[in-house]
This record gives C-alpha cells, structure tokens and sequence, in this order.
C-alpha cells in the first residue's frame, strides 16, 4: 500500500483503519482526511448511538430501559453515508447534535444490548463497502474490529479538546470542558466497551499538529502496509 494524498488502500482485500480517542481530538477531522487520500469510505460510529438516541427520545422510552431503548432502535433504520447519519432515510445529522441528544448519548452508549445490535449494524456498513474503511468511534480497535490493519488512538490536551469543541457549538469553553470530561468518564468507567487504548494501537497527541498533520502522520503509518 502507499500513503499520501495519491495513495490507495490494498485493492481486492479487507483493509480497516480504526481511529479512536475521546471527544474534541479530531477524530472525524482525521478520519475523513485519511478515507478520502486512501479513496475508501469513513464511518462514524458513534453517530449511530447519537441516532439511537435519538430515535428513543423521539418514542418518548425510558432512557435507562434497555428493553425499551433497543426496541425503538431495532425497528429504525440507520444508514451512515458521505458524513451524514440517515433515520429512515432522513438526514437527522444536525438533530443528533444538540444539546438534548449529547447528554443523553453516554447513558444509552453504555446499554450492553444495545452495543451489541449497533456493532453488528457497523459491521455490516463494512462488508457492504468492500470491507475497506476508516472507522472511527471509542471502542474500534477493541471490540468493533479487534482485527483491524492500522490502530490509532488520538489523544490532546484538555484545554485544546475544550476549544475545539466550544468552536463546534454555542457554549463556552468552560462548559464544553465540563462536559467533555463527564463524558471521558462515563465512556471509560462504563462495564461495557470501555473508551480505552487497545494495546497495539498507536498514540497520537494532535495537541500541536495541525488537522493536515495528523492525516499526513496517520498516511504515513499506512504506508507500511502493502
């Protein structure tokens, strides 16, 4: 395989890129960068469990009940293509990033079941691209695909995540930096699909890089596969 902006991802095989870290680190930045200089598709798992709850809140479900949260995710159709998140064919893109859906997301992240239905469905987005991809989330390259080419886990200071993230919404930076980090803690403490670096995985501070940077660094790893 070769890197850089002209490369391409091992034609005729299965090739994964997983990208994890927390929020306010680049990831979907990253991820897109690395999928269009490699020509394969991006997938963006965590929009599927912003969409699922969503979709719950929606049906008005008990947010803690997993029986009740699975059912109204089990029957909606979720479909994630070119960056946007699709619910029964609707772009809901912007709706699963308000503020109401951010701070529900991590209680119904944390819904083993539910995990369960979303990994298979993220699996299946996978095989229907070719088996080719660079998926991103927080729990890629330890449970979603174990098996993955090239393992990235993004890392950044917590008043740069904050900053970053303030730049994407309409709070202050105070309140992203509260918010981001009580989500690094339900991720990481969570019994299920914890946020955590799978061993292989390569580090990446994009504290000082610049997002051309970090897909150029991610590039270059990808260089050695061939």
């Amino acid at each position: 395989m070769t890197g850089g902006a002209g490369g391409g991802e091992p034609a005729g095989r299965r090739f994964v890129v997983a990208v994890d870290g927390p929020g306010g680190v680049g990831k979907t930045t990253l991820s897109r960068g690395v999928a269009d200089a490699l020509g394969c598709a991006h997938l963006d798992t965590g929009a599927y469990y912003r969409a699922a709850a969503l979709v719950a809140m929606v049906h008005r479900v008990d947010l803690s009940n997993e029986a009740e949260v699975m059912a109204a995710a089990a029957g909606a159709v979720l479909d994630y293509e070119d960056g946007v998140m699709l619910v029964e064919g609707i772009d809901v893109s912007r709706a699963i990033r308000t503020g109401e859906v951010t701070a529900e997301v991590s209680r119904v992240s944390a819904l083993a079941g539910l995990r369960l239905l979303l990994v298979g469905r993220q699996r299946e987005w996978l095989a229907s691209h070719g088996g080719r991809g660079v998926v991103e989330g927080r729990d890629i390259g330890t449970v979603v695909f174990p098996g993955a080419d090239l393992k990235v886990f993004l890392t950044a200071r917590p008043e740069v995540r904050a900053a970053r993230r303030a730049g994407q919404e309409s709070a202050g930076i105070a309140a992203v930096r509260e918010e981001l980090t009580r989500r690094d803690h339900l991720d990481s403490t969570r019994p299920v699909s914890p946020l955590v670096k799978a061993e292989d995985a390569v580090v990446i501070d994009t504290s000082e890089l610049t997002a051309a940077g970090a897909v150029e660094e991610v590039l270059r790893l990808c260089a050695g596969f061939g």
